[in-house]
């Protein structure tokens, strides 16, 4: 789909790339509290699966990562470049984005520890400890 004059279509890249940078995050997130409070997480992601939380990241990286599946569907390190250069192109325009930058540091931490061959999912490693998911004391 022609975005308009030349560079709309990297811009347009840049938004879909934000817009993920806070899917995924609010995923790992929320697959984290679910399981800390004691909750079946298969039931949480068809229940959240199925109202306004719904999005093609929960349906297809949610499963993934209760599989402790990371193949990369995308890069983290591929990823942590399109964050930065969004944020590159934000601080041209005066933008502040302090939801993408957090989300960049959580990734470069993530890669910090090894993973930037691991695809975006694997976010989860942050919290749990090689992505197999703790068990909860609840």
């Amino acid at each position: 789909m022609l975005h308009g004059s030349a560079g709309k279509g990297q811009h347009t890249k840049m938004a879909n790339q934000l817009m993920i940078a806070g899917t995924m995050t609010g995923l790992t997130e929320m697959l984290v509290y679910a399981n800390a409070t004691g909750l079946t997480l298969e039931k949480v992601l068809e229940t959240v699966g199925g109202g306004s939380g719904a999005n093609w990241s929960l349906s297809n990286y949610g499963p993934r990562i209760l599989k402790e599946d990371y193949t990369p569907g995308f890069f983290v390190k591929h990823f942590i470049k399109d964050l930065k250069i969004a944020l590159d192109e934000a601080k041209k325009l005066d933008l502040s984005l302090p939801a993408t930058q957090k989300a960049t540091e959580l990734y470069e931490s993530l890669a910090d520890k090894g993973f930037e061959n691991d695809g975006t999912q694997a976010l989860i490693k942050l919290w749990w400890t090689d992505g197999k998911q703790p068990t909860n004391k609840n």
